[in-house]
């Protein structure tokens, strides 16, 4: 969908509740009193009403926009802003787009909007043949973390995250040319660098038939404990051009899209902004 055919199918407010409600139902409405999901709607409320204690479901309830008081289309907006193009979109340019008066609110609804982008990206793995490696993000520190900082290094601290791309092997038929196509990634951001934490986001996220290359950091010597193989190469200019291609791309066009929107970020919102980027 591109955003003409969204004006089509949201003009208006009404529009983007029926949509909402449609979508809500599809997927059941759970009562938070009793636990039923067998309800009712209450047309001239715009609530569903469960059959066995009566307690009421709004619209928004149980979602990122409970008790959130922007409009359900600036919300689709919002979203739809957010998601049709691969480039970001700055919160001062977002406000500028929707009409509205108060930075703050569209600030934070632009946050729970990453953080549902990164719920959604955590229901799956990346699987087949993958690429692993680390890549420094450069964030904005706060007052705290400005304090432990030698003297003469700046308000930057360089944050680790893990970035995971699942490529796929690809061989032209006409001139037998091999390549990669890069499907999904992942980027986590790294409290530390030594070996559980690297095993705990190989974990969460890679499936354990999976084939993933990396390079020889002593980090990753644990790997082949929870995938099918583990390939290592050496780190050098081939292997960053070649074996892990896909990877360094994708923190490359990170960095260049993380300053060159949003300019400066402090380390505890870098995931959300991941998450975004990752979508």
């Amino acid at each position: 969908m591109n955003i003409i055919k969204f004006v089509e199918d949201f003009p208006d407010e009404n529009s983007c509740k029926e949509h909402f409600k449609g979508v809500r139902e599809s997927q059941g409405i759970l009562c938070k009193k009793c636990g039923c999901t067998k309800h009712y709607w209450l047309k001239a409320k715009w609530q569903w009403q469960c059959s066995e204690c009566r307690f009421r479901t709004t619209l928004r309830s149980g979602t990122m926009m409970e008790n959130a008081n922007l409009p359900l289309r600036k919300w689709y907006l919002a979203m739809a802003f957010m998601s049709f193009t691969k480039k970001g979109i700055s919160a001062t340019e977002m406000q500028r787009q929707l009409g509205h008066s108060r930075y703050e609110s569209v600030w934070s609804m632009m946050h729970k909007i990453r953080q549902a982008m990164g719920k959604r990206d955590g229901l799956y793995e990346l699987a087949g043949m993958l690429e692993f490696d680390e890549g420094y993000f450069e964030t904005e520190t706060c007052e705290k973390d400005r304090k432990n900082l030698k003297r003469g290094r700046g308000s930057q601290r360089q944050v680790n995250v893990a970035v995971m791309a699942e490529s796929i092997p690809l061989e032209d038929i006409e001139t037998g040319q091999q390549g990669k196509q890069c499907r999904y990634f992942k980027m986590k951001v790294l409290e530390s660098h030594n070996s559980e934490e690297i095993n705990h986001i190989i974990k969460e996220n890679i499936n354990d038939k999976g084939i993933v290359f990396s390079d020889k950091s002593t980090s990753y010597f644990d790997i082949a404990d929870f995938v099918e193989i583990h390939i290592t190469e050496k780190s050098t200019k081939e292997t960053t051009a070649n074996t892990l291609r896909w990877a360094h791309i994708a923190i490359s066009n990170a960095k260049r899209t993380l300053l060159g929107i949003y300019h400066k970020i402090k380390g505890k919102y870098l995931q959300p902004y991941l998450d975004e980027f990752c979508y």
